[in-house]
């Protein structure tokens, strides 16, 4: 693979530096201010002034909906590989990905529509999210069952004449506290008596339909990440028409792998670009704090800490562009070992880095005064989320374990030791 990036990325590179030091990070402050006075006002969940009024301008600048590759409705879209360094730099501020309408899981939703929904499902659903006049959510954890095993999903979706009905509880959904969440895809089950990763379906249900109810934002290490959301969503007798079904009966795992390929390497591309941010952030404040007479920056565990932090960086991004550029030429299947290791290692790095920038800010670094107790959150969620740690490792062993196999008649080599 190419490591160098073409002129055409390294000019929206260069752009999207230029409007992130110009309007976001001057505006992070402001942004956590909104959403605190409309908390006190008795509504967190109003969105905020502050994106919308960069939305224009991140359109007229040419940096909007750059997620979605091969896409008509979206011609501006990049590949993986291309995507990837743009999807860092949106990363080191939290809110920022939405302001270019490439945050999650509105991207996973609009990948997911644009591949397998049919051309109503896209005029009616697709071209508002890629307008980013509406949002969206996506409902597949349930509380009840381990939901890392998503053959335990219960949630049912049962045929009545030209409907789908829907009975299940779900939590996680992030974006459904969003007012303007419109849509939902929804994964349940269609025949419980079929093979086991044949009975889930997928199903586009408008957030509005009689029988939805928002139970509850569930907050994250007390972060209830307004307006946005996490929430618990119960659907009793819930009618769609089956023309919101996505790709057919029984075909819900094979659009989940093809859903959360590029979502997960999304998150891992965020996840460089705020432990690029952590290590900057640790930097400045160890060349600037006096402890025992000296700077910080002098002692030595903060070298160690600081080198082992840059290669740290630079391992996982170099895998995530490597991954990337095998879905872009083989495709999302048999890059799914590359997926599985960046979604392990990216999490954990980042999580290490903020980890030792908190520390080196002291009791600033648990604080709201930094972004570090706010990113640190979010990365060690991000461990869960899209599968956990121990479920990309097993399928990682059991395809390691597949390459040496001994095939029938194959023998063996012996083991020979020099004396």
């Amino acid at each position: 693979m190419e490591f160098n990036f073409t002129p055409k990325v390294q000019d929206m590179q260069a752009r999207l530096l230029a409007f992130m030091d110009q309007h976001v990070y001057p505006n992070e402050a402001r942004f956590f201010r909104e959403i605190a006075e409309n908390r006190a006002k008795g509504n967190a969940w109003i969105p905020t002034t502050l994106i919308e009024e960069l939305k224009p301008k991140a359109r007229a600048a040419g940096l909007w909906n750059l997620f979605l590759p091969h896409s008509p409705r979206a011609p501006e879209g990049l590949s993986n590989l291309e995507y990837a360094p743009l999807c860092e730099i949106m990363g080191r501020v939290p809110f920022a990905p939405e302001i270019f309408n490439c945050s999650a899981p509105d991207t996973g939703n609009m990948e997911t529509i644009a591949r397998y929904g049919s051309e109503a499902n896209k005029d009616r659903w697709l071209e508002p999210l890629l307008k980013g006049e509406i949002r969206s959510a996506f409902l597949m954890t349930e509380p009840e069952v381990a939901s890392s095993d998503a053959t335990n999903i219960q949630c049912s979706i049962v045929r009545d004449g030209d409907e789908y009905v829907i009975n299940g509880l779900k939590w996680w959904s992030s974006g459904a506290g969003d007012p303007r969440c419109a849509i939902y895809i929804v994964m349940g089950k269609t025949n419980p008596d079929a093979g086991r990763h044949e009975q889930q379906s997928m199903i586009l249900v408008p957030a509005d339909a009689p029988g939805i109810e928002v139970i509850r934002p569930l907050s994250v290490f007390g972060y209830d990440d307004a307006p946005h959301g996490h929430m618990e969503v119960r659907l009793t007798n819930v009618r769609v028409p089956v023309g919101n079904l996505l790709l057919g009966e029984g075909r819900g795992f094979e659009i989940a792998q093809g859903r959360l390929g590029p979502g997960r390497i999304h998150h891992c591309m965020r996840s460089i670009g705020i432990a690029e941010r952590a290590l900057e952030l640790m930097c400045k404040r160890l060349n600037t704090r006096i402890a025992f007479g000296k700077p910080v920056a002098r002692q030595s565990v903060w070298h160690e800490r600081i080198a082992d932090a840059r290669c740290m960086i630079d391992q996982a991004r170099l895998l995530t562009l490597k991954a990337a550029y095998m879905m872009d030429t083989v495709g999302n299947k048999v890059a799914k070992a590359e997926i599985a290791m960046i979604k392990v290692v990216a999490p954990n790095m980042a999580c290490q880095i903020i980890d030792w920038a908190i520390q080196a800010h002291g009791g600033g670094g648990v604080s709201d005064d930094f972004p570090l107790a706010y990113a640190y959150a979010h990365q060690r969620t991000l461990r869960l989320a899209d599968g956990p740690d121990e479920v990309h490792r097993a399928s990682l062993a059991k395809l390691e374990l597949a390459k040496h196999l001994s095939l029938p008649g194959e023998v063996e080599m012996p083991i020979t030791r020099g004396s």
